[in-house]
C-alpha cells in the first residue's frame, strides 16, 4: 500500500492515473531519501506527503533534501522536481497528467541541466549532482512504466505496434526546444505514414472562437481567433526545391513522401491534404514599439494541427500560399530569395541547439511575385515559392495582445486563449493548479511573496518570460541577431519565429543590424536584443493583465525572472564559449571589446580560441600564432593589448586543472565552426533563381552538422567576401 493511490485505497481499483501517483511518491523518496512510510517518526508524522508539506517552501526546502547528498545537488532542480511530484499526487486522478506527460516535464527539466560530458569537463558538483538526480528520475520513469498497465486500453498490445492516438495532446514544447540530437527520433522500429495517413487533431479550430465570415477580403476580424481561408496562390508546375527529413521523422512521415509527383502540388497548397483544416491566425502587434492593431496571418495559411506517436501536437503553415483577410494591400505571397532563407535558417539555428519552428519542405510555385526589396520604387519580378513551417503552435505574443486591446468585449478571449495554450502546451501549470497537495510561494519576505502556485496564468508568464530570456541568451551565444523582435514575431513558446531580415555577426558589431529599416534607431540592433526581449514579456504581460488574469506584482516579479534567467544563461554559455569552470566578467568583458574594436570575426574567433594552450612556456612572441587567422591587420599597439589578454587568459586555463585536449573538444562543441552567413545563403539563391537547387541542399547538410569539421566543407566557414557587403545580401528590409 505504500505507493498506492487515494482512489486504489477507497475501491481497490486501478485507473488509468493510479501510476501516475506512484510516481509522485518515487520523486519524492528520491528527494528526500526516505521511504513514504518511515517508522523513526512519529505517528502523524509517517505519512511521507504529510511531513514534506511543510518544508516545501523556498527558505526551508533544504530541510528535506536527503543529508546523503551532504550539499551535493541543485536546488533549483530538486524544487522542480517537486514541482512534478506535486502534479502526479493530486487526489482526485483527473487533475492528475498522463504519464506521458510527465515524461515530458522530467524530460524538459532534464534537458535544463547545463552541463558538459566529465570526461570531457570537470564541471561543478553541484551541476553533476543535478544532472543525476533528474535523470535517475527518467531512468525510474522508464522503469516504472514497463511495468504497470497501459494508460489507454486495458487490453495487451501487440509488441511493435505503434501507440494508439492519444485523446489529449503533449505535454511540452520540449521537442521543439531540444538541440537536434532530441528533435528527431532515429527510432526504426516507428511506423512511418503516407500523407493520408496522418493523424490530424485540430484543437486550435475546434477549441477557439473563430471568424463567421469565410471570404478573404482585407477587414478588421472581431471576435475572433483565427479565420478559416483555404490556399489560394497560383502554381504551374511546382518543383520541389529542399525538404527536411529530421522534420518527417518528428511528423512520422516516411521520408519516400518527398518522391510523390504530387507533392509539390499539396505542398503549394494547391491540392488539399486529406483530414487538413486550414485557417489564418488573428494576431496584432507592436511594430517597433507602436501598437499597430490587427496584424495577423497575411500569407501565412495552417493547413491543421497533427498528433504523432508521441501524442506531441504539431501545425503544419505554408507561409505565401495567398491571401487571408489579415493580408491588408499585399499579395499574399512570397518569394523564393526569402523561403530559401527562411527554410535553411530555421534548420540551422534547430542544428545549432536554439528553440525554434521548422521548415518541412519549400517549393517554387511557378509563377513570378513582384517585390520592392529596397522599398525605393523600383520592383522587380521573383520566382515565387512556398515553405512549410512546423511548431507545436504558432501563437504569439501578439495573439493575446490584440484582444485586450479591444476592450471588455473581447477580454474573455484573452482568457479562454491562456486556458487553451496552458491545457494543451503548458499542462504542468494547469495540474500543479488543481491538485491539492503540495506548492511552494517564491520571493523573500513573506510580505513580498508571489505564490505561482496560486494562479496558473502568473505562474505561465514566469516561464514565458524565463523562455523567452533563455532563448534570447542562446541567440547572444552564436552571434545571432533576429532584426524584426515586434511582438506579433515573439512565441509564446520561447521558439524564434519569423525569420526576414536575420543575420548572423560578421565582424562582432554589437550595434550590427540586419534590417534596413531599423538602421535610423536601430531598436532590434545586436545589443539590444536582451532589453527588447523584457519590454515585449512587458507588454505580453500587461495584456494578461488588462484581462485581470495577473496583478501588477505579478508581472513585475516575471520581468524579474527574465532578468534573472538571462543573466543566467548568458554567463553559463560564455563560461563556455571560452573553456573556463568559472564566470570571468572582466576576462570576458575585455575580449568582447577587443574584439568589437578590432571588427574580430565572431564565430571564427571562439573557434580558433580552442587552440590556445595553457602551456606558460610559450614565449610572448608566440601567443597569438593559434588566433592569427582571427587577428588580421592589427597594429603593434593592439597587438600587445591581445598579447596581454592571452596571457592572463592563459592563466585562468591553468588554474582550471583541464587539460587542452579535454578543453578543445568541449569549447568545440559550443562554439560552432559554420553558422548561415548571409553570403552563404545569397549564393545559394543565386543558384536557386536560375534552376539549380543543389547548393540550397548542400548547404542545408553542412548546416545540419554545425559543430563537425566536416572536412572538404571549409569554404563554408570562410570570412565573407567582399561583395558579401553590398545592399541586399548583409542588410535586408522586411519586404519578401
Amino acid at each position: 500500500m505504500k505507493y498506492a493511490a487515494p482512489e486504489y485505497i477507497e475501491t481497490g481499483h486501478l485507473l488509468s492515473k493510479s501510476d501516475v501517483w506512484s510516481y509522485g511518491v518515487f520523486l519524492y523518496e528520491l528527494i528526500t531519501g526516505r521511504r513514504p512510510l518511515d517508522g523513526n517518526r512519529t505517528q502523524n508524522e509517517q505519512k511521507l506527503l504529510g511531513w514534506v508539506k511543510i518544508y516545501v517552501d523556498t527558505k526551508r526546502f533544504m530541510l528535506i533534501i536527503d543529508s546523503r547528498l551532504k550539499g551535493e545537488y541543485s536546488l533549483d532542480s530538486a524544487q522542480k522536481l517537486s514541482l512534478i511530484a506535486n502534479c502526479c499526487l493530486s487526489r482526485d486522478p483527473k487533475s492528475r497528467p498522463m504519464m506521458s506527460e510527465v515524461l515530458e516535464m522530467v524530460n524538459q527539466l532534464l534537458r535544463e541541466v547545463d552541463i558538459m560530458p566529465r570526461k570531457i569537463l570537470k564541471v561543478s558538483t553541484e551541476r553533476h549532482n543535478a544532472y543525476s538526480l533528474i535523470a535517475f528520475s527518467v531512468l525510474l520513469l522508464a522503469a516504472f512504466t514497463a511495468i504497470t498497465f497501459s494508460p489507454f486500453t486495458s487490453t495487451k498490445m501487440s509488441t511493435g505496434s505503434p501507440p494508439p492516438a492519444a485523446a489529449a495532446p503533449a505535454a511540452s514544447v520540449d521537442s521543439v526546444t531540444d538541440g537536434p540530437e532530441k528533435q528527431s527520433s532515429n527510432d526504426t522500429s516507428r511506423v512511418k505514414l503516407k500523407l493520408e495517413d496522418l493523424n490530424w487533431n485540430h484543437s486550435f479550430f475546434r477549441d477557439l472562437p473563430g471568424d463567421p465570415l469565410t471570404d478573404i477580403v482585407s477587414r478588421e476580424v472581431l471576435h475572433a481567433c483565427y479565420s478559416r481561408v483555404s490556399p489560394s496562390a497560383e502554381v504551374e508546375n511546382p518543383q520541389l526545391v529542399v525538404w527536411s527529413e529530421s522534420v518527417a521523422d518528428i511528423l512520422d512521415l516516411d521520408p519516400k513522401e518527398f518522391e510523390r509527383p504530387d507533392f509539390p502540388y499539396l505542398f503549394s497548397g494547391a491540392s488539399p491534404l486529406k483530414g487538413g483544416l486550414s485557417y489564418a491566425q488573428c494576431y496584432g502587434g507592436h511594430q517597433f514599439g507602436v501598437w499597430a492593431d490587427q496584424l495577423g496571418d497575411g500569407r501565412a495559411i495552417t493547413l491543421g494541427e497533427l498528433l504523432n506517436s508521441k501524442s506531441q501536437r504539431w501545425e503544419l503553415q505554408l507561409k505565401g500560399a495567398g491571401k487571408t483577410p489579415y493580408s491588408r494591400f499585399a499579395d499574399g505571397l512570397a518569394v523564393l530569395r526569402s523561403s530559401i532563407r527562411e527554410f535553411l535558417c530555421s534548420e540551422a539555428i534547430h542544428s545549432l541547439g536554439i528553440p525554434t519552428t521548422r521548415a518541412l519542405c519549400l517549393v517554387t510555385t511557378g509563377k513570378l511575385v513582384s517585390r520592392d526589396m529596397f522599398y525605393d520604387g523600383n520592383p522587380k519580378d521573383e520566382p515565387g515559392a512556398i515553405v512549410c513551417r512546423v511548431a507545436q503552435s504558432f501563437l504569439r505574443f501578439g495573439s493575446f495582445q490584440i484582444h485586450a486591446k479591444r476592450g471588455k468585449e473581447d477580454l474573455e478571449i484573452v482568457r479562454t486563449l491562456a486556458d487553451y495554450t496552458i491545457k494543451h502546451h503548458f499542462p504542468h501549470l494547469e495540474s500543479m493548479n488543481k491538485s491539492d497537495s503540495l506548492s511552494f510561494s517564491t520571493g523573500e519576505g513573506d510580505s513580498e511573496a508571489v505564490d505561482l502556485t496560486s494562479n496558473k496564468y502568473a505562474a505561465w508568464l514566469v516561464e514565458v518570460a524565463e523562455r523567452t530570456a533563455s532563448l534570447i541568451a542562446k541567440w547572444q551565444g552564436v552571434g545571432f541577431t533576429h532584426g524584426v523582435l515586434n511582438t506579433d514575431n515573439m512565441s509564446v513558446l520561447g521558439l524564434t519565429i519569423d525569420y526576414g531580415p536575420f543575420g548572423f555577426l560578421d565582424a562582432f558589431d554589437p550595434s550590427f543590424t540586419p534590417n534596413t529599416t531599423d538602421l535610423p534607431g536601430r531598436r532590434y540592433c545586436f545589443a539590444e536584443q536582451p532589453d527588447i526581449g523584457s519590454w515585449n514579456v512587458g507588454q505580453f504581460g500587461l495584456a494578461l493583465s488588462t484581462a485581470q488574469l495577473i496583478d501588477k506584482k505579478e508581472l513585475n516579479y516575471a520581468l524579474e525572472r527574465y532578468g534573472s534567467k538571462f543573466m543566467d544563461e548568458y554567463q553559463a554559455i560564455m563560461t563556455k564559449k571560452v573553456g573556463l569552470t568559472r564566470y570571468n566578467k572582466e576576462l570576458i568583458g575585455e575580449l568582447l571589446n577587443s574584439m568589437a574594436v578590432d571588427k574580430v570575426d565572431y564565430t571564427n574567433f571562439f573557434r580558433l580560441l580552442s587552440n590556445i594552450k595553457a602551456d606558460s612556456n610559450v614565449p610572448d612572441k608566440e601567443l597569438l600564432v593559434p588566433l592569427k587567422a582571427a587577428l588580421l591587420d592589427i597594429g603593434r599597439e593592439r597587438k600587445e593589448a591581445w598579447t596581454s589578454w592571452v596571457k592572463r587568459y592563459r592563466a585562468e586555463l591553468s588554474s582550471s586543472g583541464i587539460s587542452d585536449e579535454e578543453r578543445k573538444v568541449s569549447m568545440n562543441s559550443v562554439n560552432p565552426k559554420y553558422i548561415l552567413r548571409n553570403y552563404l545563403c545569397q549564393s545559394a539563391i543565386d543558384m536557386a533563381e536560375q534552376g539549380d537547387f543543389e547548393e540550397v541542399r548542400r548547404l542545408l547538410k553542412v548546416m545540419e552538422r554545425p559543430f563537425d569539421d566536416q572536412p572538404g566543407m571549409e569554404r563554408y566557414a570562410r570570412l565573407p567576401p567582399a561583395w558579401a557587403y553590398r545592399p541586399g545580401v548583409c542588410m535586408l528590409s522586411c519586404s519578401s
